[in-house]
């Protein structure tokens, strides 16, 4: 789930269950444990919309799916009430960036492009990730920026290992979403996660020096998620208050994983081909 950078900074920022913010967290291995288990409910979570996801139905069955299934693997929906957020997924379809709020009147049609984020806390712990689907058969161009938008996300990920920055990751993505003329969201951000839903650091997408760099360590978990748009980077947020739409209406595709620093490099605590 991804968050306004200045709230994401912003001191009085209230953490999930009344937890406080903690800083930068370095997790210990029984933590880890957990969070490689919240990590699968997520996953499991999300390869199983993928799969089910078929225009006629509406963002709000996929909402109710994904609820009865987080909470049969014995976890709580991260997002649901989270700073009052009404839902246990964020479906943003087409030109909806983030934060799209399931409804029964948002039917899915044949063309469409759906974003799904999701998140589960199980034993004290949060998992988080997002994947764009398309529905039925989508034309090259939109594939495309779906194709781009997931490999964004893997170049990020091929900067963590320790002593890489937050900038090496921002690069990555960075210098491989340009060359096809895509942008990237600078409004919103990745972040840490764990205890928290969202913790410190920032994980931008973009090369910034408005944001703190961070070295990274082992036992740091990072939720990396860039948001990749056909047209402008612009973006705007509707009056409900969540919506955050292009103000173009250019299509918009994001993927997201909860990402573990090793000692060595990386892994993938919400891998969707584990599970």
């Amino acid at each position: 789930m991804n968050i306004l950078t200045k709230l994401l900074s912003k001191p009085a920022l209230k953490p999930l269950f009344g937890q406080r913010n903690r800083g930068i967290e370095i997790k210990s291995a029984a933590e880890i444990e957990i969070m490689r288990i919240s990590g699968q409910i997520v996953a499991t979570v999300l390869k199983e919309i993928a799969e089910i996801a078929e225009p006629g139905m509406t963002t709000a069955d996929l909402d109710a799916y994904a609820e009865k299934r987080i909470r049969q693997m014995d976890a709580t929906p991260s997002f649901k009430g989270y700073h009052g957020f009404p839902a246990s997924i964020c479906a943003s379809v087409n030109h909806q960036v983030v934060h799209g709020i399931p409804s029964r009147k948002q039917v899915l049609k044949a063309g469409d492009i759906l974003k799904v984020d999701t998140g589960a806390y199980y034993q004290g712990y949060h998992g988080d990730s997002c994947i764009t689907i398309p529905l039925g058969k989508i034309p090259a161009s939109t594939q495309k920026l779906i194709d781009v938008a997931e490999q964004a996300l893997y170049e990020g990920i091929k900067q963590v290992k320790p002593g890489n920055t937050l900038l090496d990751i921002a690069g990555g993505i960075e210098d491989y979403v340009q060359p096809y003329g895509y942008t990237i969201v600078e409004n919103y951000t990745g972040h840490g996660v764990g205890r928290n839903l969202h913790e410190e650091p920032a994980v931008f997408n973009f090369r910034t020096h408005d944001l703190p760099n961070v070295t990274l360590h082992p036992g740091m978990t990072l939720a990396i998620e860039p948001i990749i748009n056909a047209g402008s980077k612009v973006t705007r947020v509707l009056p409900d208050q969540w919506t955050v739409v292009t103000v173009d209406n250019a299509l918009s595709a994001q993927f997201e994983h909860t990402v573990l620093v090793t000692e060595k490099g990386y892994e993938i605590l919400t891998d969707r081909t584990l599970v």
